[in-house]
């Protein structure tokens, strides 16, 4: 993959607890806004990719409608992936590859407020060994979480001071639906929610959505003076089960993060989809992080709109580039139980 593209505008919905918004009118707020900010209009985008869930819409094929937000006219390609929004957006930047077309946008959107997550998880899992279990993601990070502390890993004090600094950087996040000062020593006293993770430990519910426009080289610099290139882009995935694996680390975050690039130059941000407070040490470790700043925007523990959150972690990674004059950022998203897939993007600015 050598064809260069960039991305050239994004946007974001608010992030709330609930929204009354239908996820197809989340998704025409922030196609028209992704648009806009790229200086097009949709008959200028050739191909969309979505990322949405149906068990989180409650509706089969509810991908459908969401196409209303694109438009149906003029005709063009579509696809739709059942992950996250970054998802999407890799097979946006593999679609331009191909050379015969210009401008593409990717898409993630979730109202995990319409159940309770702990019913509607589970009926994600494959049906012979996982789903039997009835054990939800919180489930899955606590065994995780207790396999990293047993070994001495971390703290469960380390664990309370990245959920406070990731809520206090959270301030500064228009985004954010979490912010605020907290008192570490007050966030250990807190009851458990599933042991060994407290309140604080886990991302909250959030319902919103995201889009980002990407364009090939010419094109890009044509659209604006200022384009985020996609220098490397990687998605790995280890065994479902999470029996079979090493849960103290993260294989494939390892394999993605290299693959994509990500340790060939310094990286001056990385944004990561850590939904839980004992994913970021885990992943700082298995991508070499631990001297670049993780989360400046809050991360998922601030908002945490499932099926677009690793699509807004490559926006913050691009803002810090195209707003706050950085170089070189990382993306993370993941899927599955236990950090079980994992897709690095890295972004450039300067090409």
């Amino acid at each position: 993959m050598t064809e260069p593209v960039a991305i050239v505008g994004w946007s974001l919905t608010p992030m709330v607890r609930r929204t009354d918004k239908s996820e197809a009118r989340l998704l025409f707020d922030v196609v028209t806004g992704a648009t806009e900010d790229a200086g097009i209009t949709r008959a200028d985008v050739d191909f969309s990719c979505a990322g949405s869930c149906d068990y989180v819409a409650g509706q089969a094929f509810s991908f459908v409608q969401n196409i209303d937000a694109v438009g149906a006219w003029p005709p063009k390609r579509d696809s739709h992936v059942e992950m996250d929004g970054a998802w999407a957006l890799y097979e946006a930047w593999v679609r331009l590859q191909l050379g015969d077309i210009d401008v593409a946008i990717a898409m993630g959107s979730g109202r995990s407020s319409t159940a309770d997550p702990a019913t509607i998880y589970p009926m994600e899992m494959d049906p012979y060994y996982l789903a039997p279990l009835g054990a939800d993601a919180l489930s899955f990070a606590a065994l995780q979480a207790r396999v990293l502390l047993d070994e001495g890993l971390v703290t469960e004090r380390q664990l309370a001071e990245i959920a406070a600094r990731a809520r206090r950087e959270a301030q500064d996040n228009p985004y954010a639906q979490v912010s605020g000062e907290y008192d570490v020593d007050a966030l250990l006293k807190e009851d458990f929610i599933r042991a060994p993770l407290r309140k604080h430990d886990v991302s909250p519910i959030t319902d919103g959505a995201a889009a980002v426009i990407i364009a090939r080289g010419d094109k890009a610099r044509e659209l604006t003076d200022h384009p985020v290139w996609i220098t490397g882009f990687a998605h790995s995935a280890e065994p479902h089960q999470p029996g079979v694996r090493d849960l103290r680390t993260s294989k494939s975050a390892t394999k993605a993060f290299k693959a994509a690039g990500g340790d060939t130059a310094p990286l001056d941000v990385a944004e990561l989809q850590t939904a839980f407070t004992h994913e970021e040490p885990l992943l700082a470790a298995a991508m070499n992080l631990d001297n670049v700043p993780i989360n400046p925007s809050g991360g998922p523990l601030a908002a945490n709109p499932v099926m677009a959150t690793g699509l807004v972690r490559v926006i913050e990674a691009a803002r810090q580039i195209r707003d706050h004059g950085k170089n070189r950022t990382l993306a993370h998203s993941t899927s599955g139980p236990c950090l079980q897939q994992n897709l690095v993007c890295v972004l450039e600015g300067s090409r």
